[in-house]
């Protein structure tokens, strides 16, 4: 076990080392941090080989992972940020979510018509793409300091966004289950995959704020806010595990739920001190949640990528980019929001590698449409650096990354 912890803490220095890197070539450090995982992992050279990835201790700090950079998300929960928004928020996250998914839908859905594919399939393309990963976005936000109405958009829409895109994605989920007679999801247990990370998230949430609002020391801050997270990672496993070890449970909206609860209680000066303290482990959390990313994804099938891959970037990032222009000009949100939002939307492979792994148990009776979605699915990497160069040029367009 020390071998192997010592082998990933090398896979992280390095990505580190990648990720400084790209920025003195003016890249976000998220791509060198991806390709290192690529590179790293178990279909590479395999320092971080696959018997890692499936270990108890590295799927646990994982998780604890996900609650900490949860807290980026969270901290911008403000209820009267939020009340400014509001109504527009929604809406243009129901139409560049929902837009997505009825453009890739529909997209795959006229290929496999003629290709004699069963049309079914399309729905899961759509479900897989509507749903937009946070950890590559927020990078950027936090490395470049990012400030304006994209981000303050873009960062409560990431997770109105996962909700979305666990309710369309599980009932898709479910409803093909019964075409092919596997396993599934039961429609009833969607809202409790949502309500109960949010229900955990804010139980502790509540007793943090009360620790933070009479703390002022660095050392106490962390130690509170620390514990927090390893508290509701530890109920939310311990939930998981023993009683619900059938579906899985979302940390990263735990660590959301935590944060809003507290972020709300406290001055905004005291939020400052919090978030200020806090960085430097928002940093680590992110680099080990992008690494982890990479790590799974095997180049072999990026560079046999055809027509499937190109039609699910294409159509993706159509809905992604037209849905949120859309639903942002209907709702008269600023100029900045309307034409740069959907192309900081488009980062996406974390959450498609864990759909298309819940999907591809579902389809397991039918290994030809398995092969479809897997190789599909994980050469549409090549979205994500296309992605992440295309999510720093919407926020240098809006004119909202500081400047040094």
């Amino acid at each position: 076990m020390t071998i192997d912890i010592l082998r990933w803490i090398t896979v992280l220095v390095l990505a580190f080392a990648a990720g400084k890197l790209m920025t003195k070539l003016k890249m976000p450090s998220i791509l060198g941090w991806l390709i290192i995982g690529m590179l790293l992992g178990p279909h590479a050279i395999k320092l971080l080989p696959q018997s890692i990835l499936d270990t108890g201790w590295y799927k646990i700090i994982l998780m604890w992972m996900q609650c900490a950079f949860g807290l980026m998300l969270g901290s911008e929960l403000i209820w009267k940020k939020m009340k400014h928004f509001g109504r527009a928020l929604v809406i243009t996250t129901l139409t560049q979510s929902l837009g997505t998914f009825a453009i890739v839908s529909l997209a795959f859905g006229i290929l496999f018509a003629v290709t004699n594919v069963p049309v079914y399939l399309a729905f899961v393309f759509g479900g897989i793409a509507l749903a937009t990963a946070p950890a590559p976005a927020l990078s950027i936000v936090n490395e470049f300091h990012a400030k304006g109405p994209v981000t303050d958009t873009l960062l409560p829409m990431t997770i109105l966004d996962d909700v979305v895109g666990i309710v369309i994605f599980f009932t898709i989920n479910s409803l093909i289950a019964r075409e092919v007679s596997s396993g599934a999801v039961p429609l009833y247990m969607i809202p409790f995959m949502i309500f109960l990370p949010v229900l955990i998230g804010t139980a502790v949430g509540f007793p943090v704020g009360l620790l933070l609002q009479k703390s002022g020391e660095k050392a106490r801050t962390l130690a509170i806010l620390l514990s927090g997270i390893t508290v509701t990672m530890m109920i939310g496993w311990l939930l998981n595990t023993r009683f619900f070890s059938g579906i899985t449970l979302n940390y990263m909206l735990m660590g959301v739920s935590f944060s809003a609860v507290f972020s709300n209680m406290l001055t905004p000066e005291q939020l400052d001190k919090v978030n200020l303290y806090f960085s430097p482990i928002l940093g680590l959390a992110l680099l080990t949640a992008i690494v982890d990313l990479g790590a799974p994804l095997d180049y072999h099938l990026i560079l046999g990528a055809g027509l499937y891959t190109f039609i699910y970037i294409a159509a993706r990032a159509i809905g992604k980019y037209f849905g949120a222009r859309s639903g942002a000009m209907f709702t008269h949100m600023p100029d900045t929001v309307c034409k740069y939002l959907g192309l900081t939307l488009l980062p996406h492979s974390g959450v498609s590698l864990v759909f298309t792994g819940i999907i591809c148990s579902t389809l397991v009776s039918v290994p030809e449409l398995v092969q479809i979605v897997q190789g599909t699915i994980a050469a549409a990497i090549i979205n994500e650096f296309i992605a992440v160069v295309a999510s720093k040029k919407g926020f240098e367009l809006a004119n909202e990354i500081q400047k040094p």
